[in-house]
């Protein structure tokens, strides 16, 4: 009997025992690392976004007031091309008119006013011209493509730096021991923007 009463008893305190631990291990603060998310702005973002359509780089650098000038660029250039085409095909359709020996009379008629009056060394002359000026607006077109996404990405660079408080500046007259001439010399400094912290937990 005596020897039952002692098994239950150790078993008791065993078991209050690993309560314990337990008890102890549960209680110990959880300590989790801070989880930072930073916003960038990215620039290749802003040069994809401004490669599939003019101003959605703009857009995305939040700079909306230039979308007025980049379709205003392109709209012109797209305008001029389609003239030229246009003046391209009248000005080659009456040069091919007035080239044939005997051209029918609804051929002749077919041939612009503007157009009626000019020899074919004439009609030769502005078939070429419009040939090359359709050549010029696209190049034209592309080039503002080309700019529109330059301006994207350049400023899309520059949103990760204050360009605000952080600009510093010193003016300061001294010599110079290389040219050995007194001047005003002008310093500035940028820092560059931290990163935004959007949250954090403990």
């Amino acid at each position: 009997m005596k020897h039952i009463v002692a098994i239950i008893s150790l078993l008791i305190l065993v078991k209050s025992t690993g309560y314990g631990f337990e008890s102890s291990r549960d209680s110990s603060p959880v300590v989790k690392k801070d989880t930072v998310l930073t916003k960038v702005h990215s620039p290749k973002i802003a040069l994809r976004r401004s490669a599939m359509l003019p101003g959605l780089g703009q857009i995305y650098n939040k700079q909306t007031w230039k979308l007025p000038i980049i379709y205003g660029a392109l709209g012109v250039t797209a305008y001029v091309f389609f003239d030229n085409i246009r003046w391209y095909k009248r000005t080659r359709y009456a040069f091919n008119v007035r080239s044939q020996t005997n051209p029918a009379q609804q051929d002749i008629d077919k041939i612009h006013p503007r157009l009626f009056n000019l020899n074919k060394d004439d009609l030769s002359f502005y078939r070429r011209q419009f040939r090359q000026d359709v050549d010029y607006s696209v190049l034209f077109f592309l080039g503002f493509w080309g700019l529109n996404m330059a301006d994207a990405v350049v400023f899309a660079h520059l949103k990760n730096f204050d360009v605000s408080d952080n600009i510093t500046g010193k003016i300061s007259i001294g010599s110079s021991s290389i040219s050995q001439t007194n001047g005003v010399h002008l310093n500035l400094s940028f820092q560059h923007k931290k990163e935004k912290k959007i949250f954090e937990t403990k």
